[in-house]
């Protein structure tokens, strides 16, 4: 009983381990977000942080409010392929255990 115990409290060291270890590349990770087919682009990290905007010549002709439409949508688009990545990886390192539905990691 007492090796069970044991061998379960290193699996579950090793796995925090890995946990921060994901964790810590996926906030450096970057994803590109965009609208209008490419015209408009944002490039994020993990931590939602947005490192660069890049705007087509082509769309500065446009009002104010279509630009601002298609920034905001170009920054969700990023938003949802880092959650969508997040998922994925986190996904990868708890598939073994059986978790209960809505169960969300890290703790």
């Amino acid at each position: 009983m007492k090796g069970n115990l044991s061998d379960l409290m290193q699996q579950a060291q090793k796995m925090q381990a890995d946990m921060q270890k994901k964790q810590e590349e996926l906030a450096q990770a970057e994803v590109t977000g965009e609208a209008a087919a490419g015209l408009v682009t944002v490039v994020m990290n993990g931590r939602h942080d947005v490192r660069r905007v890049q705007i087509d010549d082509s769309v500065l002709s446009e009002d104010k409010a279509m630009l601002e439409d298609l920034l905001a949508a170009a920054v969700n688009d990023a938003v949802r392929k880092v959650e969508q990545k997040n998922r994925e990886a986190m996904s990868g390192l708890t598939a073994g255990l059986n978790l209960p539905g809505g169960f969300k990691m890290p703790f």
